[in-house]
């Protein structure tokens, strides 16, 4: 799965939306999306949209369990790979029904603490996947994102830095009912990197459509098994506050001190839709007319259930 890629030379351009150049310092990027089968429509969408409009990576590397692989080998292609999550993940760490649901849902065990929902090993992946890479920096995009302007992952390395996002008091953009949740994200964050103070931060540092520096998450999961006393992810497995954004962010803020590897920003590129009632084509359209002239993209959460037709017809691929 590792592969080595030279650095090239061209022309550098300041990143406009739909009409960059490309940069001088061509950074070896990798694109990665953790996805599922009830997600498969919504991946396939991005993979549409990214195909028409997106270049720049070395590949796009789509990340499911075993169960699943044959499903989303359809997606499979130049430029695309499937990887198996017993690829990355440890052999303790495996999928079972869910019984509190019948089935149609999974869970995945460990000896080390409760049983944990996809949403956090897909978490694990991601981490497991960029700690593993050849390529300097990995992008994650979830599979219900959906490319709308043509982009370059070159944008995310401005002279051959890379975008590091990070909002400043962010928690009080967070909707009350969300709030403590992500302070214990930033909490657990701090525990894990072994950060005795401050306990939290209002710095945010959720988002999708944003990239890692690699060799900064080599240095963060040797960070948490160093903390921890064992390897990082037995330590992350135990818990189900989990971050993967938050994580990262507190390690280059407060733990690396290379932020001369970084240029900040606030801005997102991506516009998203995180919860809500299902948006019908209208609403949808009127969403997709609202994004910044720096977004090349929208994230519509697959639990709004909105429909995937709608989506596709807005974005131009039906």
């Amino acid at each position: 799965m590792l592969r080595h890629f030279e650095t090239l030379n061209r022309p550098f351009g300041r990143y406009v939306a739909g009409h960059n150049q490309r940069s001088e310092f061509i950074v070896p990027t990798a694109i990665a999306t953790a996805s599922y089968r009830g997600d498969f429509d919504r991946c396939r969408l991005l993979c549409e949209s990214m195909d028409a409009r997106v270049r720049g990576h070395t590949r796009h590397l789509i990340l499911v369990e075993a169960a699943d692989i044959p499903l989303f080998r359809q997606l499979e292609g130049p430029g695309r790979e499937i990887v198996d999550e017993r690829d990355l993940l440890p052999f303790f760490l495996r999928p079972f029904p869910d019984p509190t649901t019948l089935g149609r849902r999974r869970v995945w065990l460990s000896p080390y603490g409760l049983p944990l929902r996809g949403w956090h090993v897909q978490q694990l992946r991601r981490i497991a996947l960029a700690a593993s890479l050849d390529e300097e920096v990995m992008v994650s995009i979830d599979s219900d994102v959906v490319f709308l302007r043509d982009f370059d992952v070159s944008a995310f390395s401005p002279g051959g830095k890379t975008l590091f996002f990070r909002r400043p008091k962010a928690m009080s953009d967070v909707a009350p009912p969300y709030r403590d949740e992500h302070l214990a994200w930033s909490r657990k964050a701090g525990k894990l990197l072994g950060i005795d103070a401050p306990e939290t931060t209002d710095t945010g540092y959720v988002a999708t459509l944003i990239p890692w520096r690699t060799l900064a998450v080599k240095a963060m999961v040797q960070r948490i098994a160093e903390v921890a006393g064992r390897p990082w992810l037995s330590a992350l497995a135990a818990t189900r506050i989990l971050s993967e954004c938050t994580i990262y962010g507190r390690f280059v803020e407060e733990v690396e001190g290379r932020m001369d590897e970084y240029v900040p920003t606030e801005a997102s590129l991506c516009r998203m839709y995180w919860s809500g009632a299902p948006m019908d084509r209208d609403t949808l359209m009127r969403f997709v007319e609202g994004l910044e002239p720096d977004q090349v993209a929208a994230g519509i959460q697959s639990f709004t259930a909105t429909d995937p037709t709608f989506i596709r017809q807005v974005a131009g691929l039906s």
